[in-house]
């Protein structure tokens, strides 16, 4: 079991996924956003390595016919790295997937996140809002944690009261108040933002908007001079807003608290020791040039394609970047919620005052040579 960490760690993986089968457990990696299999071991050590995780996580050991979670804090190579941990019961055994949670590879800096020089500077503006609601959009695994985190380390400092509710608890950070949600015991996030806005905060983070309840308690505390960011599951930015409509949230209670949407996809980077110039960059310059416009002020095509090499693996690929759209909820904006309009209008009112797509920030950066336009259609679902 040490092992297998020590050598998703080295490989850069964001998850280890260990799965019994029939006559044999498959230990695979998820690296970039991409599963790959890593090892294959005995049946025999089925119930080992789960009797194992569950010995680090201090978990029941005696207990296989429920759902557990847990946590390990390990050092790997002298680095001190924590890892989430979930089992659940299968036809042949406890799927086990453990989620490395390694600070030291993440950068919270929104450049080195991927955003744009526009997008940064958009999202300080809104960061500088007295109150509010901002949300973070996008499917799981899409980075939306990592962005809030960002901002959050842009907004500490020592004049600032800062709460976060999560579930679980990802990079404990210092100067901020981060609580654990335990539906066990009754302490669901409605229940501890009650609590927190009795705690005098400046700002809160909520981990997700799952329900009316949270929903609701995060606008009452944003009208009462808070500023709330939190993540959504939607699949763009506008659908963000008629999402909460649905679930019953009032239109004109969002219309005058949602001050903006970032909905979010990661695109694989190409590796930069091993890419090569694609030998059909003219088409590919001529069909950017189509479906994005102005993409030609980039300056001249660097169009890549991935190649392999010692360094990323021999796959081509070598670390993740955002792609971004931003949605600022304004005059027109917010006459169109409180017109409960469809999401698509939503969306095509942005356009037109210069929101960029997902997709055309992923093809900016596929023209600059940093990722393939394969890989932002497998992310933005346009392919």
């Amino acid at each position: 079991m040490n092992q297998i960490i020590a050598n998703a760690v080295e490989a850069r993986a964001s998850d280890i996924h260990i799965e019994p089968n029939v006559d044999q457990v498959l230990v695979r990696y998820r690296i970039d956003g991409v599963l790959r299999s890593a090892q294959v071991l005995s049946a025999n050590l089925r119930a080992a390595i789960t009797s194992r995780v569950k010995i680090m996580s201090k978990r029941d050991i005696a207990e296989r016919r429920l759902p557990q979670d847990g946590r390990i804090k390990i050092a790997v190579r002298g680095i001190d790295i924590d890892f989430r941990v979930s089992t659940i019961p299968t036809a042949f055994g406890e799927s086990v997937v453990l989620r490395v949670l390694d600070r030291n590879r993440v950068s919270l800096d929104f450049a080195e996140l991927g955003f744009s020089d526009e997008h940064i500077a958009t999202l300080h503006a809104l960061l500088q809002q007295p109150n509010g609601i901002i949300l973070v959009t996008g499917p799981t695994g899409s980075g939306k944690t990592t962005t809030l985190y960002t901002a959050l380390k842009a907004l500490n400092n020592s004049e600032r009261k800062i709460f976060s509710v999560e579930d679980p608890i990802e990079y404990q950070m210092s100067g901020i108040n981060q609580v654990q949600v335990q539906s066990d015991i009754g302490l669901t996030f409605p229940h501890a933002l009650r609590s927190m806005l009795r705690q005098d905060p400046d700002i809160i983070m909520i981990g997700e908007i799952r329900d009316l309840e949270t929903a609701r308690i995060a606008i009452q505390a944003s009208l009462t001079g808070h500023l709330v960011l939190s993540t959504l599951h939607t699949n763009n930015a506008a659908s963000a807003i008629t999402r909460l409509i649905d679930i019953g949230v009032e239109n004109y209670l969002l219309a005058s608290t949602l001050k903006g949407v970032i909905a979010q996809r990661l695109v694989r980077k190409l590796c930069r020791r091993c890419s090569c110039g694609h030998p059909q960059v003219s088409y590919w310059a001529e069909s950017f040039e189509r479906s994005v416009t102005q993409v030609r002020a980039l300056g001249e095509p660097d169009i890549r394609q991935p190649q392999g090499c010692a360094d990323c693996g021999q796959v081509g690929f070598s670390g993740r970047s955002t792609i971004a759209e931003m949605l600022v909820v304004d005059d027109e904006c917010q006459s169109l919620i409180l017109a409960k309009a469809a999401d698509t209008a939503i969306e095509r009112a942005a356009r037109e005052r210069g929101m960029q797509s997902m997709y055309e920030m992923g093809v900016r950066k596929a023209w600059r040579g940093e990722t393939t336009i394969d890989d932002v259609l497998r992310a933005t679902r346009m392919g």
